[in-house]
């Protein structure tokens, strides 16, 4: 929700008014819960741009990524555009927001949900491994990395990942993760934080992955999760980072987070 156009309270009374059952979501920050599935076309403010609709997961990547006005951020895995959104609305003071994907339609889908918004942002059709086709050259100070996984842990309104996934898949994401986590860290500056998030159960996509970085970069290491980590119903605590149970008590899919910071300028 676009706080600068709309308060949770006034809110919560349109949706009452158009007939949709929603409470306050206590631990993401600006969000209402629907009590049952609704087409964006039925909720208020949507078309409008005061609105979006994603999971309650995944609105945790802007709070832990915790960027301040005046700040560069790059979101580099950033399609459908959802989180980028959510980041221009959380912190509309930033220098500027980078948003990169690797398709064209992919970027294209961030552009429409933007202009939706009425927000902009510096959109890319690059790959992140190849920073030479669009960095300038100026880190980063906050990062967010949402890495392409094997969706485990959106299971219960994806049934078909169950079918579709193989062994080896895994193994392959986890590869292009790391590629793709250790391609970003280096576009970090100095004192700077990178938030690494999949939607995904395994721990081979999540903490193998962030150890691995840490174990190869030696300006690499973790940062303090901010107090939004902790008011999440069911999270747990993993080697590194946490994991975000789907159901019903965190109301949310599976999510896992991990944050980063760099201390030296490293590799």
């Amino acid at each position: 929700m676009d706080l600068s156009r709309e308060t949770v309270s006034g809110y919560l009374e349109e949706l009452a008014a158009a007939g949709i059952a929603a409470s306050a979501l206590g631990w993401a920050h600006a969000a209402v819960r629907v009590e049952r599935p609704a087409a964006v076309s039925a909720v208020p403010g949507f078309r409008e741009g005061k609105v979006s609709v994603q999971d309650a997961g995944a609105q945790l990547a802007a709070q832990l990524l915790d960027a301040r006005p005046g700040m560069r951020l790059l979101d580099a895995c950033a399609a459908p555009g959802g989180k980028t959104g959510h980041l221009l609305e959380q912190t509309p003071e930033l220098a500027e927001l980078v948003a990169l994907d690797v398709e064209p339609a992919r970027v294209a889908r961030i552009r429409e949900n933007l202009e939706r918004l009425g927000r902009t942002a510096q959109l890319r059709i690059a790959d992140i491994r190849q920073p030479e086709a669009f960095w300038d050259g100026r880190p980063f100070e906050r990062i967010l990395v949402d890495a392409p996984c094997s969706s485990t842990g959106v299971i219960r309104r994806h049934p078909d990942i169950k079918l579709l996934r193989r062994p080896t898949d895994i193994a392959a994401f986890a590869t292009l993760q790391e590629q793709i986590l250790q391609s970003a860290f280096r576009l970090l500056a100095v004192g700077g934080r990178l938030v690494y998030c999949t939607c995904s159960m395994l721990p081979a996509e999540n903490e193998t992955v962030v150890e691995r970085l840490l174990a190869s970069d030696p300006a690499a290491r973790v940062a303090a999760m901010p107090r939004a980590a902790g008011l999440v119903p069911g999270a747990v605590d993993r080697r590194i980072g946490i994991q975000l149970i789907p159901g019903t008590r965190a109301g949310s899919d599976g999510f896992y987070y991990a944050c980063l910071e760099k201390t030296t300028a490293g590799t």
